[in-house]
Protein backbone atom coordinates (compact mmCIF):
# COMPACT_ATOMS: atom_id res chain seq x y z
CA UNK A 1 0.00 0.00 0.00
CA UNK A 2 2.97 2.24 0.69
CA UNK A 3 4.68 1.72 -2.67
CA UNK A 4 1.22 2.39 -4.19
CA UNK A 5 0.37 5.78 -2.37
CA UNK A 6 4.26 6.28 -3.46
CA UNK A 7 3.54 6.30 -6.93
CA UNK A 8 0.24 8.58 -6.67
CA UNK A 9 2.53 10.77 -5.19
CA UNK A 10 5.43 11.03 -8.46
CA UNK A 11 2.41 10.54 -10.47
CA UNK A 12 0.50 13.59 -9.74
CA UNK A 13 3.79 15.64 -9.40
CA UNK A 14 4.72 14.76 -12.97
CA UNK A 15 1.10 15.85 -14.21
CA UNK A 16 1.11 18.66 -12.01
CA UNK A 17 4.58 19.49 -13.52
CA UNK A 18 2.78 19.21 -17.54
CA UNK A 19 -0.02 21.22 -16.46
CA UNK A 20 0.94 24.46 -14.62
CA UNK A 21 5.05 24.40 -15.40
CA UNK A 22 6.14 28.15 -14.97
CA UNK A 23 8.93 28.39 -17.18
CA UNK A 24 10.06 32.47 -16.01
CA UNK A 25 12.93 32.37 -13.48
CA UNK A 26 13.14 32.43 -9.96
CA UNK A 27 15.39 35.89 -9.26
CA UNK A 28 19.05 34.97 -8.67
CA UNK A 29 18.91 36.72 -4.79
CA UNK A 30 15.89 34.27 -3.97
CA UNK A 31 16.63 32.55 -0.71
CA UNK A 32 15.52 29.49 -1.94
CA UNK A 33 19.00 28.78 -3.86
CA UNK A 34 20.83 29.04 -1.02
CA UNK A 35 18.39 26.08 0.59
CA UNK A 36 18.91 24.15 -2.37
CA UNK A 37 22.45 24.42 -1.75
CA UNK A 38 22.28 23.18 1.40
CA UNK A 39 20.15 20.19 0.25
CA UNK A 40 23.03 19.33 -2.46
CA UNK A 41 25.24 19.28 0.42
CA UNK A 42 23.76 17.18 2.03
CA UNK A 43 22.91 14.60 -0.15
CA UNK A 44 19.08 15.08 -0.69
CA UNK A 45 19.48 16.15 -4.18
CA UNK A 46 21.84 15.19 -6.87
CA UNK A 47 21.85 18.34 -9.02
CA UNK A 48 21.40 22.37 -8.83
CA UNK A 49 23.47 24.26 -12.00
CA UNK A 50 24.92 25.60 -9.24
CA UNK A 51 27.89 27.42 -11.46
CA UNK A 52 24.65 28.93 -13.90
CA UNK A 53 22.28 29.09 -10.82
CA UNK A 54 18.92 31.18 -12.29
CA UNK A 55 16.73 28.43 -12.93
CA UNK A 56 13.01 28.10 -13.87
CA UNK A 57 10.11 28.14 -11.35
CA UNK A 58 9.09 24.78 -12.33
CA UNK A 59 12.48 23.59 -11.92
CA UNK A 60 13.19 24.86 -8.38
CA UNK A 61 9.62 23.23 -7.70
CA UNK A 62 11.23 19.79 -9.14
CA UNK A 63 13.68 19.99 -7.06
CA UNK A 64 11.81 21.01 -3.72
CA UNK A 65 9.76 17.83 -4.20
CA UNK A 66 12.62 15.82 -4.62
CA UNK A 67 13.62 16.72 -1.07
CA UNK A 68 10.41 16.37 0.20
CA UNK A 69 10.61 12.72 -0.71
CA UNK A 70 13.05 12.82 1.99
CA UNK A 71 11.42 14.92 4.24
CA UNK A 72 12.41 11.97 7.48
CA UNK A 73 15.76 13.46 6.68
CA UNK A 74 14.78 16.96 7.75
CA UNK A 75 15.45 18.78 10.64
CA UNK A 76 12.34 20.81 11.86
CA UNK A 77 13.50 24.19 10.40
CA UNK A 78 14.30 22.48 7.35
CA UNK A 79 10.86 21.28 6.92
CA UNK A 80 9.31 24.28 7.40
CA UNK A 81 11.88 26.05 4.73
CA UNK A 82 10.56 23.58 2.58
CA UNK A 83 7.02 23.69 3.02
CA UNK A 84 7.13 27.76 2.86
CA UNK A 85 9.31 27.74 -0.62
CA UNK A 86 6.72 25.48 -2.40
CA UNK A 87 3.94 27.37 -1.32
CA UNK A 88 5.72 30.47 -2.61
CA UNK A 89 6.93 29.15 -5.70
CA UNK A 90 4.31 27.20 -7.02
CA UNK A 91 1.85 29.65 -7.54
CA UNK A 92 -1.47 27.62 -6.94
CA UNK A 93 -3.99 30.10 -6.54
CA UNK A 94 -5.63 29.13 -3.39
CA UNK A 95 -8.21 30.91 -0.63
CA UNK A 96 -6.34 29.49 2.13
CA UNK A 97 -2.95 30.24 1.38
CA UNK A 98 -2.14 33.18 -1.15
CA UNK A 99 -3.94 36.70 -1.92
CA UNK A 100 -4.26 39.08 -3.84
CA UNK A 101 -4.73 42.98 -3.23
CA UNK A 102 -6.88 43.27 -6.57
CA UNK A 103 -9.34 40.42 -7.08
CA UNK A 104 -11.56 40.56 -10.04
CA UNK A 105 -13.39 37.58 -8.75
CA UNK A 106 -14.73 39.47 -5.53
CA UNK A 107 -14.83 43.19 -5.17
CA UNK A 108 -11.42 45.39 -5.77
CA UNK A 109 -9.08 45.77 -2.50
CA UNK A 110 -11.19 43.02 -0.92
CA UNK A 111 -8.19 41.09 0.23
CA UNK A 112 -6.27 44.25 1.76
CA UNK A 113 -6.82 42.64 5.57
CA UNK A 114 -4.29 39.95 4.17
CA UNK A 115 -1.49 42.60 3.57
CA UNK A 116 0.21 41.44 6.96
CA UNK A 117 -0.87 37.84 7.01
CA UNK A 118 1.50 34.79 6.14
CA UNK A 119 -0.19 34.30 2.94
CA UNK A 120 1.89 34.35 -0.75
CA UNK A 121 0.79 37.56 -1.64
CA UNK A 122 0.09 38.93 -4.99
CA UNK A 123 -1.30 42.32 -6.15
CA UNK A 124 -2.82 40.31 -9.02
CA UNK A 125 -2.97 36.86 -10.12
CA UNK A 126 -4.75 35.03 -13.16
CA UNK A 127 -4.04 31.62 -13.92
CA UNK A 128 -5.55 29.21 -16.74
CA UNK A 129 -4.41 26.41 -18.42
CA UNK A 130 -1.56 27.24 -20.59
CA UNK A 131 -1.49 30.81 -20.05
CA UNK A 132 -1.16 32.96 -16.73
CA UNK A 133 -0.06 36.33 -15.26
CA UNK A 134 1.30 37.16 -12.17
CA UNK A 135 1.51 41.41 -11.09
CA UNK A 136 3.99 41.79 -7.90
CA UNK A 137 4.44 44.78 -6.06
CA UNK A 138 8.27 45.55 -4.88
CA UNK A 139 10.29 47.78 -2.31
CA UNK A 140 12.98 48.29 -0.56
CA UNK A 141 14.77 50.59 2.02
CA UNK A 142 18.21 51.15 3.74
CA UNK A 143 19.77 53.08 5.71
CA UNK A 144 23.57 52.88 6.43
CA UNK A 145 24.87 54.29 9.46
CA UNK A 146 28.74 54.95 9.51
CA UNK A 147 30.24 54.69 13.30
CA UNK A 148 33.89 55.15 12.08
CA UNK A 149 35.70 57.06 11.53
CA UNK A 150 33.87 60.23 13.01
CA UNK A 151 31.84 62.22 12.16
CA UNK A 152 29.91 60.18 11.26
CA UNK A 153 27.38 59.63 8.79
CA UNK A 154 24.22 57.70 6.87
CA UNK A 155 22.47 57.33 3.88
CA UNK A 156 18.96 56.23 3.42
CA UNK A 157 17.88 54.46 0.45
CA UNK A 158 14.43 54.05 -1.16
CA UNK A 159 12.57 52.56 -4.09
CA UNK A 160 9.21 51.18 -5.26
CA UNK A 161 8.58 48.60 -8.27
CA UNK A 162 6.68 45.81 -9.89
CA UNK A 163 7.32 42.48 -11.29
CA UNK A 164 5.11 41.32 -13.95
CA UNK A 165 5.54 37.53 -15.07
CA UNK A 166 4.31 34.10 -16.39
CA UNK A 167 4.08 31.43 -18.67
CA UNK A 168 2.08 31.26 -22.56
CA UNK A 169 1.70 28.40 -24.21
CA UNK A 170 3.26 26.37 -21.02
CA UNK A 171 6.96 26.82 -22.68
CA UNK A 172 7.48 30.63 -23.14
CA UNK A 173 7.80 32.47 -19.92
CA UNK A 174 8.48 36.13 -19.65
CA UNK A 175 9.29 38.77 -17.14
CA UNK A 176 9.46 42.02 -17.01
CA UNK A 177 10.36 44.22 -13.73
CA UNK A 178 10.93 48.19 -13.15
CA UNK A 179 12.62 49.43 -10.12
CA UNK A 180 12.93 53.34 -8.99
CA UNK A 181 14.38 54.95 -6.10
CA UNK A 182 15.51 57.92 -4.91
CA UNK A 183 18.32 58.66 -1.90
CA UNK A 184 19.31 61.11 0.90
CA UNK A 185 22.45 61.53 3.16
CA UNK A 186 25.99 60.81 2.00
CA UNK A 187 26.43 59.45 -1.74
CA UNK A 188 29.90 57.52 -0.35
CA UNK A 189 27.77 56.20 2.50
CA UNK A 190 24.74 55.06 -0.31
CA UNK A 191 27.34 53.24 -2.30
CA UNK A 192 28.69 51.55 0.13
CA UNK A 193 25.64 49.92 1.70
CA UNK A 194 24.40 49.21 -2.22
CA UNK A 195 27.22 49.01 -4.78
CA UNK A 196 25.39 48.81 -7.93
CA UNK A 197 24.71 52.20 -7.89
CA UNK A 198 28.32 52.72 -9.04
CA UNK A 199 27.26 51.11 -12.27
CA UNK A 200 23.82 53.22 -12.66
CA UNK A 201 23.55 55.60 -15.42
CA UNK A 202 21.21 58.36 -13.35
CA UNK A 203 22.98 57.71 -10.23
CA UNK A 204 26.41 58.46 -11.92
CA UNK A 205 25.44 60.79 -14.20
CA UNK A 206 24.30 62.67 -10.94
CA UNK A 207 22.66 65.65 -12.58
CA UNK A 208 19.16 66.00 -11.03
CA UNK A 209 18.43 67.51 -7.96
CA UNK A 210 18.04 64.44 -5.77
CA UNK A 211 20.22 61.52 -6.39
CA UNK A 212 18.23 58.86 -8.22
CA UNK A 213 18.48 55.34 -9.75
CA UNK A 214 16.62 52.70 -11.04
CA UNK A 215 16.84 49.27 -12.36
CA UNK A 216 14.79 47.20 -15.16
CA UNK A 217 14.87 43.38 -15.86
CA UNK A 218 12.67 42.02 -18.49
CA UNK A 219 13.12 38.58 -20.82
CA UNK A 220 11.82 36.01 -22.82
CA UNK A 221 12.28 32.26 -22.01
CA UNK A 222 11.53 29.30 -24.32
CA UNK A 223 11.54 25.90 -22.64
CA UNK A 224 11.23 23.02 -24.29
CA UNK A 225 12.01 18.79 -23.47
CA UNK A 226 12.13 16.79 -27.10
CA UNK A 227 13.59 13.77 -25.67
CA UNK A 228 14.07 12.09 -21.99
CA UNK A 229 16.47 13.19 -20.60
CA UNK A 230 17.12 15.91 -22.48
CA UNK A 231 16.13 20.01 -22.19
CA UNK A 232 16.91 23.13 -23.82
CA UNK A 233 16.21 26.61 -23.15
CA UNK A 234 16.61 30.12 -25.02
CA UNK A 235 16.97 33.32 -23.13
CA UNK A 236 16.17 36.32 -24.49
CA UNK A 237 16.64 40.09 -22.43
CA UNK A 238 18.26 41.30 -19.08
CA UNK A 239 18.70 39.88 -16.13
CA UNK A 240 20.93 39.85 -13.17
CA UNK A 241 23.26 36.53 -13.83
CA UNK A 242 26.16 35.07 -12.30
CA UNK A 243 28.14 32.37 -14.02
CA UNK A 244 31.34 29.63 -12.39
CA UNK A 245 31.70 28.30 -8.73
CA UNK A 246 32.24 30.76 -5.73
CA UNK A 247 30.53 31.41 -2.81
CA UNK A 248 32.43 34.88 -1.61
CA UNK A 249 32.47 35.99 -5.19
CA UNK A 250 33.59 33.96 -8.63
CA UNK A 251 36.57 34.84 -10.92
CA UNK A 252 34.28 33.91 -14.13
CA UNK A 253 31.44 36.10 -13.56
CA UNK A 254 30.90 37.42 -9.82
CA UNK A 255 27.39 38.77 -10.29
CA UNK A 256 28.43 42.21 -8.72
CA UNK A 257 28.62 43.56 -12.11
CA UNK A 258 25.79 45.48 -13.76
CA UNK A 259 22.74 43.82 -15.08
CA UNK A 260 23.84 42.39 -18.73
CA UNK A 261 21.76 42.11 -22.34
CA UNK A 262 21.85 38.48 -23.16
CA UNK A 263 21.08 35.63 -25.32
CA UNK A 264 21.42 32.71 -23.77
CA UNK A 265 21.50 28.79 -24.67
CA UNK A 266 21.49 26.30 -22.25
CA UNK A 267 21.66 22.41 -23.04
CA UNK A 268 21.29 19.26 -21.13
CA UNK A 269 20.98 15.50 -21.81
CA UNK A 270 21.93 13.12 -19.50
CA UNK A 271 25.35 13.97 -17.63
CA UNK A 272 26.11 16.51 -20.68
CA UNK A 273 25.51 20.30 -19.55
CA UNK A 274 26.43 23.02 -22.30
CA UNK A 275 26.05 26.92 -21.99
CA UNK A 276 26.42 29.33 -24.77
CA UNK A 277 25.91 33.06 -24.02
CA UNK A 278 26.39 36.34 -25.86
CA UNK A 279 25.81 39.31 -23.64
CA UNK A 280 26.05 43.65 -24.15
CA UNK A 281 27.24 45.93 -21.32
CA UNK A 282 28.98 49.24 -22.12
CA UNK A 283 32.49 50.95 -20.52
CA UNK A 284 33.14 53.05 -18.44
CA UNK A 285 31.43 56.32 -17.78
CA UNK A 286 32.07 59.64 -19.21
CA UNK A 287 30.29 62.74 -19.96
CA UNK A 288 32.06 62.82 -23.17
CA UNK A 289 28.70 61.21 -25.19
CA UNK A 290 31.17 60.56 -27.86
CA UNK A 291 33.42 58.39 -25.65
CA UNK A 292 30.73 56.19 -24.55
CA UNK A 293 30.71 52.49 -26.42
CA UNK A 294 29.45 49.16 -26.24
CA UNK A 295 31.05 46.12 -25.41
CA UNK A 296 30.23 42.32 -25.32
CA UNK A 297 30.97 39.06 -23.36
CA UNK A 298 30.39 35.30 -25.58
CA UNK A 299 31.04 32.77 -22.87
CA UNK A 300 30.93 28.94 -24.09
CA UNK A 301 30.76 26.34 -20.85
CA UNK A 302 31.09 22.96 -21.75
CA UNK A 303 30.34 20.93 -18.15
CA UNK A 304 30.20 16.67 -17.33
CA UNK A 305 28.31 15.52 -14.18
CA UNK A 306 29.04 12.33 -13.04
CA UNK A 307 26.63 11.51 -10.52
CA UNK A 308 27.31 10.54 -6.61
CA UNK A 309 31.30 11.24 -8.03
CA UNK A 310 32.40 14.83 -9.73
CA UNK A 311 31.60 17.85 -12.22
CA UNK A 312 34.17 18.49 -14.07
CA UNK A 313 33.78 21.75 -16.83
CA UNK A 314 35.59 23.88 -19.30
CA UNK A 315 34.74 27.05 -20.99
CA UNK A 316 35.97 29.79 -22.10
CA UNK A 317 35.23 33.92 -22.50
CA UNK A 318 35.80 36.56 -25.29
CA UNK A 319 35.06 39.91 -24.47
CA UNK A 320 35.17 42.26 -27.17
CA UNK A 321 34.34 46.04 -28.37
CA UNK A 322 34.99 48.73 -31.08
CA UNK A 323 32.30 47.24 -33.42
CA UNK A 324 28.85 45.51 -33.72
CA UNK A 325 28.08 42.00 -32.68
CA UNK A 326 31.13 39.69 -34.46
CA UNK A 327 29.37 36.56 -35.53
CA UNK A 328 31.96 34.44 -35.11
CA UNK A 329 31.34 34.92 -31.49
CA UNK A 330 27.66 33.55 -31.51
CA UNK A 331 28.48 30.09 -32.62
CA UNK A 332 27.97 27.83 -29.48
CA UNK A 333 30.22 25.03 -31.24
CA UNK A 334 33.15 26.38 -31.82
CA UNK A 335 36.77 27.98 -29.79
CA UNK A 336 36.68 31.24 -29.69
CA UNK A 337 40.60 31.36 -29.15
CA UNK A 338 41.16 30.36 -32.49
CA UNK A 339 38.23 32.39 -33.80
CA UNK A 340 40.21 35.39 -32.70
CA UNK A 341 43.60 34.56 -34.40
CA UNK A 342 41.16 34.66 -37.77
CA UNK A 343 40.01 37.69 -36.83
CA UNK A 344 43.68 39.75 -36.02
CA UNK A 345 43.91 39.09 -32.33
CA UNK A 346 42.29 42.04 -31.14
CA UNK A 347 40.02 40.30 -28.02
CA UNK A 348 40.02 39.85 -24.77
CA UNK A 349 39.86 35.99 -24.57
CA UNK A 350 40.11 33.64 -21.29
CA UNK A 351 39.96 29.91 -20.52
CA UNK A 352 38.75 28.02 -16.88
CA UNK A 353 38.31 24.71 -16.03
CA UNK A 354 36.18 23.98 -12.83
CA UNK A 355 36.29 20.93 -10.48
CA UNK A 356 33.10 19.72 -7.76
CA UNK A 357 32.96 16.80 -5.90
CA UNK A 358 29.71 14.46 -5.37
CA UNK A 359 30.72 11.94 -3.62
CA UNK A 360 31.15 13.25 0.07
CA UNK A 361 27.86 14.23 1.76
CA UNK A 362 27.79 17.15 3.83
CA UNK A 363 30.82 18.12 2.68
CA UNK A 364 32.08 19.47 -0.44
CA UNK A 365 34.80 20.79 -2.50
CA UNK A 366 35.60 23.12 -5.39
CA UNK A 367 38.01 24.47 -7.77
CA UNK A 368 38.61 26.89 -10.20
CA UNK A 369 41.73 27.45 -12.23
CA UNK A 370 41.51 30.74 -14.68
CA UNK A 371 43.95 31.12 -17.63
CA UNK A 372 43.93 35.17 -19.23
CA UNK A 373 44.94 34.83 -22.66
CA UNK A 374 47.06 32.60 -24.18
CA UNK A 375 49.43 31.62 -22.03
CA UNK A 376 50.14 27.88 -21.93
CA UNK A 377 53.55 28.04 -23.26
CA UNK A 378 54.47 30.29 -20.31
CA UNK A 379 53.28 27.89 -17.10
CA UNK A 380 56.44 27.13 -16.36
CA UNK A 381 57.67 30.62 -15.31
CA UNK A 382 55.35 31.42 -12.80
CA UNK A 383 56.75 35.31 -12.26
CA UNK A 384 56.53 36.22 -16.18
CA UNK A 385 54.18 38.99 -16.91
CA UNK A 386 52.16 37.40 -19.82
CA UNK A 387 51.55 34.43 -16.50
CA UNK A 388 48.15 35.63 -16.26
CA UNK A 389 46.66 33.12 -14.23
CA UNK A 390 44.06 33.09 -11.53
CA UNK A 391 42.63 30.08 -9.31
CA UNK A 392 40.17 29.36 -6.41
CA UNK A 393 39.73 26.69 -3.75
CA UNK A 394 36.35 26.30 -1.95
CA UNK A 395 34.88 23.73 0.95
CA UNK A 396 31.63 23.83 1.98
CA UNK A 397 30.62 22.08 5.05
CA UNK A 398 26.74 21.67 5.88
CA UNK A 399 25.55 20.61 9.45
CA UNK A 400 29.39 21.57 10.78
CA UNK A 401 30.17 19.81 14.14
CA UNK A 402 27.20 17.72 13.63
CA UNK A 403 25.00 20.86 14.53
CA UNK A 404 21.65 20.69 12.21
CA UNK A 405 20.82 24.04 10.11
CA UNK A 406 24.78 24.94 10.90
CA UNK A 407 26.72 25.78 7.67
CA UNK A 408 30.88 26.63 7.67
CA UNK A 409 32.33 27.62 4.61
CA UNK A 410 36.03 28.32 3.36
CA UNK A 411 37.40 29.89 0.25
CA UNK A 412 40.81 31.04 -0.79
CA UNK A 413 41.47 33.12 -4.21
CA UNK A 414 44.55 34.23 -5.75
CA UNK A 415 44.74 36.05 -8.52
CA UNK A 416 48.16 37.19 -10.41
CA UNK A 417 49.19 40.70 -11.60
CA UNK A 418 46.97 41.32 -15.19
CA UNK A 419 44.51 39.36 -14.78
CA UNK A 420 41.36 40.45 -16.47
CA UNK A 421 43.22 43.60 -18.43
CA UNK A 422 44.25 44.20 -22.07
CA UNK A 423 46.34 45.75 -23.98
CA UNK A 424 43.10 47.88 -25.18
CA UNK A 425 41.75 49.58 -22.08
CA UNK A 426 38.22 49.13 -24.08
CA UNK A 427 38.26 45.26 -24.15
CA UNK A 428 39.50 44.62 -19.92
CA UNK A 429 36.97 42.47 -18.18
CA UNK A 430 34.68 44.99 -16.81
CA UNK A 431 31.64 46.53 -17.40
CA UNK A 432 30.27 50.22 -16.66
CA UNK A 433 33.97 50.75 -15.01
CA UNK A 434 32.97 47.33 -12.67
CA UNK A 435 35.15 44.50 -13.08
CA UNK A 436 32.93 41.06 -14.20
CA UNK A 437 35.13 39.14 -12.00
CA UNK A 438 36.23 38.53 -8.63
CA UNK A 439 35.85 41.41 -6.74
CA UNK A 440 39.49 41.77 -5.56
CA UNK A 441 40.79 42.13 -9.42
CA UNK A 442 44.16 41.49 -10.36
CA UNK A 443 47.53 41.01 -8.46
CA UNK A 444 45.59 39.94 -4.85
CA UNK A 445 44.84 37.19 -2.77
CA UNK A 446 42.04 36.54 -0.44
CA UNK A 447 40.79 34.06 2.12
CA UNK A 448 37.36 34.22 3.15
CA UNK A 449 35.55 31.88 6.12
CA UNK A 450 31.54 32.30 6.56
CA UNK A 451 29.02 30.95 9.03
CA UNK A 452 25.47 31.04 8.14
CA UNK A 453 22.53 29.16 11.01
CA UNK A 454 19.17 28.91 10.33
CA UNK A 455 17.45 29.51 14.08
CA UNK A 456 14.07 29.37 12.53
CA UNK A 457 12.45 29.24 8.85
CA UNK A 458 12.08 32.90 9.67
CA UNK A 459 15.40 34.24 11.32
CA UNK A 460 19.25 33.44 9.72
CA UNK A 461 22.36 34.17 10.94
CA UNK A 462 25.25 35.52 9.46
CA UNK A 463 29.09 35.85 10.05
CA UNK A 464 31.91 36.36 8.00
CA UNK A 465 35.42 36.92 7.59
CA UNK A 466 37.40 38.33 5.04
CA UNK A 467 41.47 38.92 4.70
CA UNK A 468 42.47 40.01 1.67
CA UNK A 469 46.27 41.22 0.44
CA UNK A 470 47.14 43.27 -3.05
CA UNK A 471 49.97 44.90 -4.72
CA UNK A 472 48.88 48.64 -6.12
CA UNK A 473 50.53 50.10 -8.90
CA UNK A 474 52.93 52.96 -7.46
CA UNK A 475 52.48 56.75 -8.30
CA UNK A 476 54.21 59.71 -7.29
CA UNK A 477 52.37 62.68 -4.78
CA UNK A 478 51.50 64.23 -8.22
CA UNK A 479 48.95 61.12 -9.54
CA UNK A 480 51.86 59.64 -11.93
CA UNK A 481 52.54 56.37 -12.33
CA UNK A 482 56.22 55.42 -11.06
CA UNK A 483 55.62 51.42 -11.45
CA UNK A 484 53.28 49.44 -12.96
CA UNK A 485 52.90 46.08 -10.72
CA UNK A 486 49.70 44.88 -12.59
CA UNK A 487 47.13 45.45 -9.93
CA UNK A 488 44.80 47.98 -11.58
CA UNK A 489 42.01 46.35 -13.78
CA UNK A 490 41.91 49.11 -16.46
CA UNK A 491 45.83 49.43 -16.62
CA UNK A 492 48.17 47.06 -18.93
CA UNK A 493 51.27 45.62 -19.64
CA UNK A 494 52.79 47.79 -22.47
CA UNK A 495 53.82 45.92 -25.50
CA UNK A 496 57.29 46.87 -25.09
CA UNK A 497 59.18 46.24 -22.25
CA UNK A 498 62.24 45.63 -20.28
CA UNK A 499 60.98 44.08 -17.35
CA UNK A 500 59.51 40.95 -18.08
CA UNK A 501 58.96 39.81 -14.56
CA UNK A 502 55.69 40.19 -12.94
CA UNK A 503 56.11 39.67 -9.10
CA UNK A 504 52.68 38.79 -7.34
CA UNK A 505 51.67 40.76 -4.68
CA UNK A 506 54.66 43.50 -5.90
CA UNK A 507 54.14 47.62 -5.52
CA UNK A 508 52.28 49.16 -2.64
CA UNK A 509 50.93 46.64 -0.55
CA UNK A 510 47.86 46.95 1.21
CA UNK A 511 46.24 44.25 3.54
CA UNK A 512 42.33 44.72 4.21
CA UNK A 513 40.38 42.98 6.73
CA UNK A 514 36.76 42.77 6.66
CA UNK A 515 34.36 41.83 9.48
CA UNK A 516 30.87 41.09 8.41
CA UNK A 517 28.07 39.87 11.50
CA UNK A 518 24.10 39.89 11.08
CA UNK A 519 21.03 38.43 10.23
CA UNK A 520 17.79 38.16 8.51
CA UNK A 521 14.13 38.02 9.65
CA UNK A 522 10.89 37.45 7.84
CA UNK A 523 7.89 37.97 10.46
CA UNK A 524 5.82 38.31 7.80
CA UNK A 525 5.90 36.20 4.56
CA UNK A 526 7.26 38.24 2.09
CA UNK A 527 8.29 41.19 4.68
CA UNK A 528 12.21 40.95 5.20
CA UNK A 529 14.62 42.46 7.47
CA UNK A 530 18.07 42.44 7.24
CA UNK A 531 20.38 44.30 9.95
CA UNK A 532 24.05 43.79 9.39
CA UNK A 533 27.25 45.51 10.87
CA UNK A 534 30.54 46.13 9.09
CA UNK A 535 34.38 46.57 10.20
CA UNK A 536 37.05 47.18 7.78
CA UNK A 537 40.45 47.61 8.76
CA UNK A 538 42.89 48.74 5.66
CA UNK A 539 46.45 48.40 6.45
CA UNK A 540 49.24 50.21 3.75
CA UNK A 541 51.98 48.06 4.64
CA UNK A 542 54.40 50.76 2.14
CA UNK A 543 53.36 54.06 3.73
CA UNK A 544 52.87 52.48 7.30
CA UNK A 545 49.28 53.62 7.09
CA UNK A 546 46.25 51.92 8.87
CA UNK A 547 42.48 52.89 8.17
CA UNK A 548 39.72 51.38 10.35
CA UNK A 549 36.05 52.18 8.74
CA UNK A 550 32.49 50.58 10.53
CA UNK A 551 29.48 50.78 9.75
CA UNK A 552 25.41 49.34 10.08
CA UNK A 553 22.69 48.51 7.45
CA UNK A 554 19.16 48.07 7.58
CA UNK A 555 17.32 46.85 5.10
CA UNK A 556 13.58 46.06 3.94
CA UNK A 557 12.59 44.33 1.06
CA UNK A 558 8.81 43.71 0.21
CA UNK A 559 7.63 41.95 -2.22
CA UNK A 560 3.69 41.60 -2.24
Amino acid sequence: MKRFNYFLTISFLLIQFNLIAQVENVQLNHPVYTFLKEMNVKGLIDYIYEDDPVLSRFEVIKLLNTIKLNDNSLSNTEKKLLHKFIEELSDEIKIENSTQLFNPKENFLSDLSDVFSQKVKYLYAYKQEGANIFLEGLGHFYHGQRFSPTPTNNANLYDIGFRMRGTVFDKLGYNLTVIKGGASGNDKIAETIEPKLLSNFKWVENIENIGNYGFNYGYLKFYTEPMKDMNLSVQLGREDITFGYGYGSKLVLSGENPTLDFVKFNFNYGAVHFTSLHASTVGNFSYDITQRYTKYLALNRLKLSFKNLFDFGIGETMVYSERGIELGYLSPLAFYKFIEMDLQDRDNGSLWMDFQTRFLKRLQFQATFYLDENILSNLQDLERYTNKTAYQLNAYWYEAFSIPDLSVIAEYTRIRPFVYTHRNPKNTYTAFGTSLGHRIGPNADEIMVRANYNVSDRIRLTGEFRFSRKGNNVYDENGNLIKNVGGDIFLSHPDIVENKTAKFLDGERVNTSHLILGFRIEPIREFYFDIFFNYISLENLTKSITENFSYGLIKFTLEY
